[in-house]
């Protein structure tokens, strides 16, 4: 990859990634892949991303363990197993382009809502809803680490609190992400000069991580949330500019 790519693409790519994981939940994640997609083919992109993915959820581990909502998180895996094994057996059917464009719509579509809604009241977690969502989320994951969405849709409506959130969405993506590994092993993503990409960014992950933890926790529960709804946003915008 040449260095002008790597400084301008890659490199942020990753930190964003970080970043996002240790302070927000992955709602700046989703720009990640489309911005690193600028400076290699798109499925070279996933491939690089997911040691990636992995090495900030490990990283960020430690801040919250224990504080997620098991009770979410028990609806929520079957959820993503289902929805990643639906990506596995498809994978050489799927288009990736209108996959893309659809998330970008929904999660778009989910903030217009958001703001047009006078009730502020937190809603309960609807487990049907919650298994559907993150069946979503799992097969969008697997397709192009854009699970984000998906997961906000069901959490953000809860209000859990800020540290709550983001530890559920942590250990939520932890395990997505480890279950991945497999099926992309399988599939043969895992080239050499992928590996050895994804190796050259990993010191960039544990300083996006940080800076991530650090905002977090300067941030109050209302201003939390109005970022988590941009970052949806711009992962929205993102994802429609990339594949339209």
């Amino acid at each position: 990859m040449p260095l002008v790519d790597l400084l301008l693409f890659a490199i942020p790519a990753v930190f964003l990634t970080g970043l996002s994981k240790g302070g927000f939940g992955g709602a700046l994640g989703g720009i990640a892949v489309p911005l690193l997609a600028l400076a290699t083919s798109p499925m070279q992109a996933v491939a690089v991303m997911l040691p990636i993915l992995c090495l900030a959820d490990v990283v960020g581990l430690k801040a919250y363990w224990g504080k997620w909502d098991l009770a979410n998180l028990k609806v929520m895996l079957p959820g993503a197993v289902i929805g990643i094994v639906i990506g596995s057996l498809t994978f050489e059917l799927l288009n990736e382009n209108l996959i893309g464009l659809l998330i970008g719509i929904i999660a778009i579509s989910f903030v217009l809502l958001g703001l047009l809604k006078t009730d502020s009241k937190p809603r309960p977690l609807q487990p049907k809803r919650g298994l559907i969502l993150s069946s979503i989320a799992g097969f969008t994951s697997f397709v192009a680490h854009a699970g984000g969405p998906p997961v906000m849709m069901h959490l953000l409506p809860q209000q859990l609190e800020k540290v709550r959130y983001v530890a559920t969405i942590n250990m939520f993506f932890l395990l997505t992400n480890a279950i991945k590994l497999i099926p992309y092993t399988w599939l043969g993503q895992f080239s050499r000069e992928n590996l050895l990409l994804s190796l050259m960014l990993a010191p960039v992950v544990p300083l996006g991580v940080w800076t991530g933890l650090w905002l977090q926790s300067r941030i109050n529960h209302t201003w939390f949330y109005r970022i988590a709804r941009l970052g949806m946003l711009m992962a929205g915008l993102q994802l429609i500019w990339k594949n339209i």
